[in-house]
């Protein structure tokens, strides 16, 4: 692991975090957060598995960067990642790609991560055979995991499936996966899952309650931060 955060209140701006042990060393986390009421603003996250671990508490990320492979932005706080650009690299030649592997273990915690208008893309190392390589959105790494994207820019290097299972038929029906309003190549909900866990969400009343303003009930400490963000959709 390159870092760990703890401190309530933490703020990184224009930093970059990196794991350089490459993709065959598997996990190589770059940056631990269970800083609470936590931004992170213009930072870049480098690694390709396990790249980004929001292990705890609230976690607010704007205008970052964010890159990897295997199950690279992961945990189980509550978090939200705004404006980003999430850039999935080429992994090793056995593996797929996933971008989430949330860790809510109880359906009553308040955790999950929301991606809201951000950019999923292929990276450099990545476009030129992302055909050949399967990249979902997420996998439930426990029973209630819970990941909402929304009004973002998917491009072709998601699969039409969207989502990937973890192992078997484990957390299918418990874990809460969905989609609203986004756009791009790779954002047709029509070839998803049938999960009963997963959901295309069409009613803003809906959406609005993964936003920074509800989710993150962010517009008590954000803005103390001096780091922009929208507090709706």
């Amino acid at each position: 692991m390159s870092a760990a955060v703890m401190g309530d209140g933490f703020i990184a701006k224009d930093m970059t975090f990196e794991n350089t042990a490459g993709p065959q060393k598997h996990q190589a986390v770059a940056l631990r957060s269970g800083a609470d009421h936590s931004v992170f603003y213009r930072c870049s996250f480098k690694g390709y598995q396990d790249t980004l671990y929001v292990y705890a508490n609230r976690q607010f990320y704007r205008d970052c960067n964010i890159y990897g492979t295997v199950d690279f932005i992961f945990g189980n706080a509550v978090t939200v990642l705004q404006n980003c650009n999430i850039l999935v690299r080429k992994p090793m030649g056995n593996q797929q790609n996933t971008v989430t592997a949330q860790g809510r273990t109880d359906p009553n915690e308040n955790t999950g991560i929301v991606i809201h208008n951000c950019r999923v893309t292929a990276a450099g190392d990545l476009k030129a055979s992302q055909n050949s390589v399967k990249s979902y959105l997420g996998r439930p790494w426990q029973k209630y995991s819970r990941t909402v994207v929304m009004k973002s820019n998917i491009d072709g290097v998601i699969n039409s499936q969207g989502w990937a299972p973890w192992s078997g038929g484990f957390a299918l029906s418990t874990l809460y996966y969905a989609e609203y309003m986004n756009i791009g190549d790779g954002a047709n909900t029509n070839g998803r899952v049938n999960w009963s866990g997963f959901h295309v969400i069409t009613n803003p009343s809906e959406a609005v309650k993964y936003s920074v303003g509800n989710f993150l009930a962010g517009e008590s400490w954000i803005s103390g931060s001096g780091v922009p963000f929208d507090g709706g959709l």
